[in-house]
Order: structure tokens, then C-alpha cells, then sequence
């Protein structure tokens, strides 16, 4: 928070405590006692009129003042108890209420335990270093009682005010610098929470030696301390010197110099202040594994900074040190030795300081020395930047893999085909598919189709890739007249069911569905026992069920109450609950409605993304949460991430964590936990699928029981977890340039790679669903990312994400990465050139120019590139967009090998007619007879064998 808020902020505290300190003291619950006004027993005779006439009374207040001044404290307390009422205990309760439905009760209040502990801790901590130092002070003043006899009146009462401040106005002082100086701690709670219980990582940085642990979890809260420490004890020396040096230029008459009591106090506020910035010298030695100077090269220490920064530092530190216990003699001295000393020391503590902020040495030990051999000289350092950032991103172990191009790819297509493969390839992009569901599967207004997900599931003994896409509750649509309150929050309550389809579809014929309708009809045997939406993508409005209303033929039941019957939400089974959620929710209908009985339950934060989020706002978001069908209810996958900034010398990125594009920066990621959310009755829970990460186990051991381990997930859910594209294409970002793991050639930058582009557009990773090589038989659903050379075309690698360890091909989910890498002697085409090969086909342009003049608009899908054995498919599938319904169609297919390409409406027929032009011979297609040696794209007959899934073999 700026810096002018936590002022006000403390402003407030203080002037709320001065307020409550000075009511109780008019009204004589708190009498100063005898000893804190020691002045009382040497009162002269003469005085005693002069000291009644100020002093203070509520009796001798005027009827109309003291009228005034009850009614502003009667406004303060109601407004105490308003704030009181609407931020902490209404959020309290009901946030205990939703907790406690989630079987998280525990967890909610050990959560707000270590935040209040930490928080107030940490505030009484500097509270009481700021009072007890004034309250000394308060006891220093330069006079004693003995001489207080001597001096006049007005000075008894400045003496008596030095001594008697300590609780009347050092308390609201001390209230007001301690809640400014914590400030900081109340937003960062939880990082002082990892250094407490988050374990080592078990690997040592290259240039200090420390377990990384020390800079994620240990620097960050160090560097926090010392430098709210700093500011406190700064604030202290300065206020307390201007005490004393007040107190004695007002009583000067008295005569005496500084006491002795006073000397030890300032200087022990002055050693504490020289090891605070000390200290703060001590950690810029850490800081300087953040370095960015050197960027584009590497990011990190450099030579300069560890040759010449790294000495001026301890220069510096020294020399102030030092500097400091001359100043700390001169003090006892009272200014008759030390002078010298704390000049010399200064001057080389100012140099060093200078040195390292002035541009000029730097500059000189770059041009003289790092640029002319800048390999040689940064070579350890670049080496440290690069396994750094592969481990900090988990790219350390990533598997690379030689691609021979065969020179025949016929034969590999031929063997791959006669395999039966192509049922698995997806032809509909997830993008387009999203229109066509909600054209033809939304059924209702008040329903719709969010995004679509990929999948593989086993269909009739065999792993098929599919599409597939939640049917939620939107009512937007409706009519205006029908938003009501009644039918948003108790009649329209909840979304219906799925649908799927198979990756693989045949252009110019109805699309297949394998689970579609609010009947859930299946041919492949999906079925969901609870198909009701309660918790999805959606951001859902509060609902109450079960209620009294017939809710009929909402889910195209007729007729049916469709009620809720499931123990997720928060009962309102009392009118108490009822009059808090009106009050919650600012909606009176929830307490006066007569459709509310007692099963009713409270549904709020239905949104899955707000609901994760809330429960564990640590925890980085997937932006591509996925549903999975299950045979009770249908489920919600989120994948979840621990990051961190502060992993030494690793390159930061910009990551988006949310929907609306806000940017983190990060430079340490790890996909630690899936989370699932029943998106029937809402429950939420968290399972661990890495056990390395530092991050996920500190929070493990904070708050034992959220996070279980993989090894619990129901076996249903597990055999659908998947890579995450997010994290993927982060990976990729970074290993792009980082695979160059020797310095030499890392600084040459000569083999980083570019994700390629087609039509102006990345190409993102996609799913697929195939076999690896080395690991026959056993078919993975992967993703896959294409990357090219540099201000190139042609593919450098294809990299696999989610792939098998080839030593133990084991089942399950997998986060091992591989990278096929292509010769560089041979081109090997990038889709950015097979769509110019595309447009080359004269038959191909003609169609397309053809279509796009009969109200509809040609758009080409992403191209799939798959390896096959040791050559590369490319495929592509082209739709027709209607200006009228715009439905998008899929109307071909295009597969490309080699130099030939293929535009058909089936996937079969197009690769027997590829087969038959990389073998120059003609095709026989499933019809029979040769196709029309005219035409690119043959309408032929459609061999229907959808409902099984095949294997790929890269």
C-alpha cells in the first residue's frame, strides 16, 4: 500500500485510540497515579490557584458541550459497531458458514490464526519498541527533583508534561509509527508463513552456495524485516533525540548537561540502526543473483558484478561498521576523541558507495575487460543463468531425441494408415467447435456451451481422442421480463449435461455425436447419474435449492421437480441465517420468500476459478480449466500452480494467470496441484502431483489435511489428467533458448527457436492422442508444439509434453518433455510453408476461390503436424462460415508429406490418394474405381467406423 495510505490508515487507528484514552480518562476510569506526577508533593502554596485554573474537569464542562461530546462518542460506537457488523462479523460468518460446507472448517481457522498471529505480532511488536523507548525517554529529561524546586512554574509543568507523556500521548504516537511500520507485513503474511514451515529444495545456487530455499522463502522475509526495522529504529533515534534536545533547550536554566542514562539510550539506538543497515549491506551481496543489466545475454551476476560490486560492497559494509563505533565513542566522549576516525571511515564508506552507483568504473571494466573475451569472462556466470532457469522451470531433464527424415515417406504413411490411426486425428478445432455445440446442442435460451474441452476417453475397448463441452446456465438470452428474482435465484438454477464428439470427423456429413441431447443419449455407453451444472465456468449468480417452487421441463424432463438433492451450500434452515444472507446479499426477498423452506441451501461462489481461489488464494490458476464425464457426476479439473520471483539467477517471464490478461511476473513455475470440483454439490479437492516442489509442501505442513497426494484421486478422475498448454507454452518460451546449454554457443545464439506462425498467428500447442516411439502399444495423450528456427520457416523440433519415461513406459500421467530434433542438413517443412504450398495448388485455389463467392468465408483450421515413423504429416482442416447462421463447416480436409498435397472430404480417401502421389501411381479409394484425375477434392463415399480409437506411431 503507498506509502500516504498506511498514514492514514495509522492516522486512523491513532486518532481512534487517543479518542477512547481521552473519554476514559475524563470520566476517571484511568487517574494518572501518584508516581507519574512526582511534581504534586513540591507544589508551592502560591501555585495551587494557578495549577486548579488548568486543570481539566467533565463537571466544569458547559451543559451543551458535554451534550456534544456524548453524542459524538454515541456516533463512534455505532459506527464501531456498524463497521464491526458489515466487515468482520458478517464476512466472518458467513465465510465460516462456506467453509465449513466444504468440510474445510480447520483450515479456515487456522488460516485466519496465522494471519491475525503474524499480523498482530508483528504490530505489537513495533508497538512496544516504540512505547518502551518513549517511555524511557520520558524518564531521561535533564532535570531532577531536586532542582525542579528552583525553576519557575511554567517549566514544572513543561518538566511534569516530558515525564507524564507516556500514556497520553506516546501510546497514541507509538499506535499510529507501529501500524505504518507493519503495514507491509499485513499483505505478505504468508511468505513469512513459507519461511517458517516450507522445507530445503536440496539444490545450491552456483554463486553463494545457499539451498534455493533460502532465496524463496528466507531473503525475501529478511529483506522485509530489516527494512521495516531500519525504518522504525530511524523514526525512533530522530524522535528521541528531538525529545531530549527539547526538553533541554526548554529547562536549560536548570543548569545540567546530558545525564549518562541519556547518552546510553542514544547510542544504543544508534548501534541498532548501523547493524540494521549492516544488515541491509549484507543482503545486497544476495541481491545481486537478480541481476537484469545483462539482458537480452543471460540474466543474473555477471563479472562486474561479482569482480567488482561484490568487493565495493564489503567495503562498504566494513568501513560503516567501523565508522559506526567511532561515532558510538564520540558520543561517550561527549565530542573529545573519535572525530578523526569517524571522518576518515566515512569518507571511505562514501567512496565505496559512490563507486558503485557511479556509471564510470563499470563501464570501463566492461570495455577493457568483458568485452574483448566476453565467453571467457562470463562464462561461469552464463553457465549458472542456464541451469538456474532450466530447473526453476523444470526443463532440466528434458528428453532429446534425433529425427532421421526418411526419404521415403510413403512407406511410413502407407505402415501408419493400414494401423488404423485416423480416428484419432483432430480434424475440428476446439475454437470453431464452440459455435457449432451451442447451435446445435444449446436447445434452450437459457443454456450454453462455455468452451470446449479435448479429451480421450475408452470407447469400445479402445483410447479415442474427443471433443467434448459443458451445457451451462446462462440466462441472458431470455427475455428481459423473465430476470426476475424468483427465476434467477430459484427456478433457472443450474446447467444440464454434455456433449462429446470424436476428434476425428469426415467433412461434407452431420457431425457424430457420441453423447448429445438433454436426454444424454449415447451410442458408446456415457452416462452421468447427476448431469445437473450446479458449480462451472460461468459467472453464476447465487441460487437457493432446494426451494418450493415446481421447477417443470427446465432440464426437458416432462414433467419433473427438478430439485436439488445433494448436501453441497450453506444450510439457511434458521430465520437467524436467512436475516444475515438478506443483510449479505442485500436482497430482502432471501428473508421474506415463501419459497424458501428449511432444505433449502445457500449456493454462493459458484464459479469454479472464485471458488478454488478463495479457498487457496496462494495457488495460480490454469486459464483452461476441463470437464470430465464420470459415471455419478461430471467433474471439473483446474491445474493449479506454485511461482516465485525470487528463484536466483533463473530469467524471468510475463505469465497470465486469468482471464483478463493481468501479467505476473514470474521466474519459477511448477504444475504442483490438480484440483477438482464436483460440479454438482461443489466440493472442492486439492491433490498433490508434485512432491518436489518446496512451495506445495511448505503449505502442506502449514495446513496438514487440504492437499493429498495423486496416489488418492479416484482412478476415474486420474486417467484424465493432462499436461497443461498454459504451462507448455511458458516452458517452450524459455527452453527455446535455454536448450543451448553450452555457454560458447548460448552466447552465439545461433540454434534458438521461434514458435512458427500461420496467417499472422502463433501455433499454440495442441492435443494429440498417440503412441511414442519407444513405447509400443501404449497410446498418450500429449501435446505437442512445433517450434522453427529464428526469422526461419522450416521446423527445427517438434516438442512433447506429457510423453512416457521411455525407460519404464509406465501408465499415468507423466511430465516428462521430449524434444525430436531435426537434422540441419535437411529441410524439413514448417506449416508456415506447407499453407504457401497450399495456395500453390491450382485446383485447391480454385475451390477456395469458389466458395468464398457464394456467402460463406473459406477459413483454414490449425494445422496438425504429426510424426509418422521417420516422416511428418501435416494436416489442415478447411470450413465454410455462413454470413447467415455462421455455423462453421467443415468441408475438407488437407494432408500434405513430402512435396505433395491433398484436399479431400474424407481422412481415409485423402491419405490413400497422398499415399498414391508420393508413390506417383493412382489411388484405390474405398468407393472402388480411381477418383476423377480433374478434382482435388473428390466427393466419394464416407466408410462410417467411428465409434473405436486408434494409435499413432510417431
Amino acid at each position: 500500500m503507498p506509502i500516504g495510505k498506511r498514514i492514514l490508515l495509522a492516522g486512523g487507528v491513532g486518532l481512534l485510540v487517543f479518542a477512547l484514552y481521552r473519554r476514559l480518562l475524563s470520566s476517571g476510569r484511568i487517574r494518572p497515579s501518584a508516581d507519574e506526577n512526582p511534581l504534586q508533593s513540591f507544589k508551592k502554596d502560591g501555585d495551587s490557584d494557578r495549577v486548579k485554573k488548568h486543570s481539566y474537569s467533565p463537571e466544569n464542562m458547559p451543559i451543551g458541550k458535554r451534550i456534544l461530546l456524548a453524542g459524538g462518542v454515541a456516533l463512534l460506537v455505532l459506527a464501531l459497531l456498524y463497521g464491526a457488523f458489515y466487515f468482520i462479523f458478517l464476512d466472518l460468518m458467513v465465510d465460516l458458514w462456506w467453509f465449513r460446507s466444504l468440510e474445510f472448517e480447520s483450515y479456515f481457522w487456522l488460516r485466519l490464526l496465522y494471519r491475525y498471529f503474524i499480523s498482530g505480532g508483528v504490530t505489537l511488536l513495533f508497538f512496544l519498541v516504540f512505547f518502551l523507548n518513549f517511555w524511557v525517554a520520558s524518564n531521561f529529561v535533564g532535570v531532577t527533583l531536586h532542582n525542579l524546586l528552583e525553576v519557575d512554574s511554567v517549566k514544572r509543568t513543561l518538566a511534569h508534561k516530558f515525564k507524564s507523556g507516556a500514556l497520553d500521548v506516546y501510546l497514541v504516537v507509538s499506535v499510529v509509527l507501529a501500524v505504518i511500520v507493519a503495514f507491509p507485513f499485513y499483505d505478505q503474511w504468508e511468505v513469512a508463513l513459507l519461511y517458517f514451515f516450507a522445507p530445503e529444495m536440496g539444490i545450491n545456487d552456483p554463486f553463494y552456495h545457499n539451498d534455493i530455499s533460502f532465496y524463496l522463502f528466507s531473503f525475501p522475509i529478511y529483506r522485509l524485516i530489516q527494512q521495516e526495522l531500519l525504518t522504525a529504529f530511524a523514526l525512533l533515534l530522530l524522535a528521541v533525540a528531538f525529545l531530549y534536545w527539547l526538553e533541554q533547550r526548554v529547562l536549560a536554566s536548570a543548569g545540567e548537561k546530558y545525564p549518562k542514562g541519556v547518552r546510553i539510550h542514544l547510542a544504543g539506538l544508534l548501534i541498532c540502526v548501523c547493524l540494521l543497515v549492516s544488515w541491509g549491506f549484507m543482503l545486497q551481496r544476495f541481491g545481486l543473483v537478480y541481476e537484469s543489466s545483462h539482458e537480452p545475454v543471460f540474466f543474473g551476476p555477471g563479472y562486474v558484478e561479482m569482480r567488482y560490486h561484490l568487493p565495493l560492497i564489503w567495503v562498504a559494509l566494513v568501513s560503516f561498521m567501523l565508522a559506526a563505533v567511532s561515532a558510538v565513542v564520540m558520543i561517550y566522549s561527549q565530542g573529545q576523541s573519535g572525530k578523526r576516525p569517524l571522518f576518515g571511515f566515512l569518507v571511505v564508506f562514501l567512496l565505496a558507495v559512490a563507486l558503485r552507483h557511479v556509471p564510470a568504473g563499470p563501464s570501463l571494466l566492461t570495455r577493457l575487460v568483458v568485452h574483448p573475451n566476453p565467453v571467457e569472462t562470463e562464462k561461469a556466470f552464463m553457465q549458472g543463468n542456464i541451469e538456474a532457469t532450466l530447473s526453476a522451470y523444470n526443463l532440466s531433464n528434458v528428453e532429446t531425441l534425433d529425427f532421421e527424415v526418411s526419404l521415403t515417406p510413403e512407406n511410413d504413411l502407407a505402415d501408419w494408415a493400414t494401423k488404423g490411426h485416423l480416428q484419432n486425428v483432430p480434424v475440428w478445432d476446439h475454437e470453431l467447435l464452440g459455435d457449432v455445440y451451442n447451435q446445435l446442442q444449446g436447445i434452450r435460451p437459457y443454456y450454453r456451451f462455455q468452451s470446449v474441452d479435448e479429451d480421450r476417453y475408452l470407447i469400445n475397448g479402445r483410447t479415442q481422442q474427443v471433443n467434448l463441452s459443458a451445457r451451462e446456465l446462462n440466462i441472458e438470452k431470455m427475455p428481459d421480463e423473465a430476470h426476475t428474482w424468483e427465476n434467477i435465484h430459484l427456478r433457472y438454477t443450474h446447467g444440464y449435461g454434455a456433449v462429446v464428439t470424436p476428434a476425428a470427423q469426415d467433412a461434407g456429413r452431420r457431425i457424430n455425436w457420441y453423447l448429445r441431447d438433454l436426454t444424454l443419449q449415447s451410442g458408446v455407453g456415457f452416462g452421468v447419474k447427476n448431469p445437473e451444472i450446479y458449480y462451472g465456468l460461468d459467472d453464476y449468480a447465487y441460487v437457493i435449492v432446494p426451494n418450493l417452487l415446481d421447477v417443470v421441463d427446465i432440464a426437458g424432463k416432462n414433467p419433473v421437480a427438478d430439485q436439488y438433492a445433494g448436501i453441497g451450500g450453506i444450510p439457511i434452515s434458521s430465520l437467524f441465517r436467512k436475516l444475515l444472507f438478506s443483510v449479505y446479499l442485500n436482497e430482502e426477498k432471501v428473508f421474506f420468500s415463501t419459497s424458501i423452506n428449511d432444505q433449502s441451501r445457500m449456493l454462493i461462489r459458484r464459479n469454479i476459478r472464485e471458488r478454488i481461489a478463495t479457498v487457496t488464494p496462494f495457488l495460480r490458476l490454469d486459464r483452461d480449466p476441463y470437464l470430465v464425464v464420470a459415471e455419478n457426476n461430471l467433474f471439473w479439473v483446474q491445474d493449479a500452480y506454485t511461482v516465485s520471483d525470487q528463484y536466483p539467477a533463473s530469467k524471468p517471464l510475463d505469465a497470465s494467470f486469468d482471464e483478463t490478461g493481468s501479467v505476473t511476473k514470474i521466474n519459477y513455475i511448477r504444475n504442483s496441484v490438480k484440483v477438482v470440483v464436483d460440479a454438482y454439490s461443489g466440493a472442492v479437492s486439492y491433490y498433490v502431483v508434485d512432491s518436489d516442489d518446496p512451495i506445495i509442501n511448505g503449505y502442506g505442513k502449514a495446513y496438514p489435511g487440504i492437499f493429498q497426494p495423486v496416489s488418492q484421486m479416484p482412478a476415474e478422475l486420474k486417467s484424465h489428467l493432462r499436461y497443461p498448454r498454459d504451462l507448455f507454452y511458458y516452458q517452450m518460451q524459455i527452453y527455446s533458448k535455454y536448450h543451448q546449454r553450452d555457454p560458447a554457443a548460448f552466447y552465439q545464439q545461433a540454434e534458438t527457436w521461434d514458435f512458427p506462425k500461420t496467417n499472422d498467428q502463433k501455433v499454440m500447442p495442441y492435443f494429440l492422442t498417440t503412441e511414442i516411439e519407444g513405447c509400443p502399444g501404449i497410446e498418450r495423450f500429449i501435446l505437442v508444439e512445433p517450434m522453427t528456427p529464428v526469422q526461419r520457416h522450416n521446423l527445427s523440433v517438434l516438442a512433447i509434453a506429457g510423453s512416457l519415461d521411455f525407460e519404464t513406459c509406465g501408465a499415468g500421467f507423466s511430465e516428462q518433455i521430449a524434444v525430436y530434433k531435426f537434422r540441419k542438413d535437411i529441410q524439413v517443412d514448417g506449416p508456415a510453408q506447407i499453407n504457401a504450398l497450399i495456395d500453390q495448388d491450382p485446383l485447391i485455389s480454385e475451390q477456395f476461390t469458389l466458395w468464398d463467392q457464394h456467402g460463406s468465408t473459406v477459413t483454414r483450421g490449425r494445422m496438425v503436424i504429426m510424426p509418422l515413423g521417420h516422416s511428418v504429416l501435416y494436416i489442415q482442416p478447411i470450413y465454410l462460415i455462413s454470413t447467415q447462421t455462421s455455423i462453421p463447416e467443415l468441408v475438407r480436409v488437407i494432408v500434405s508429406m513430402g512435396d505433395e498435397v491433398v484436399m479431400d472430404e474424407m481422412l481415409e480417401s485423402a491419405f490413400r490418394r497422398l499415399e498414391a502421389r508420393l508413390r506417383r501411381e493412382s489411388p484405390v479409394l474405398p468407393g472402388g474405381g480411381p477418383p476423377d484425375p480433374t478434382d482435388s477434392g473428390d466427393r466419394v463415399s464416407v466408410t462410417e467406423n467411428q465409434s473405436t480409437a486408434v494409435k499413432g506411431n510417431p
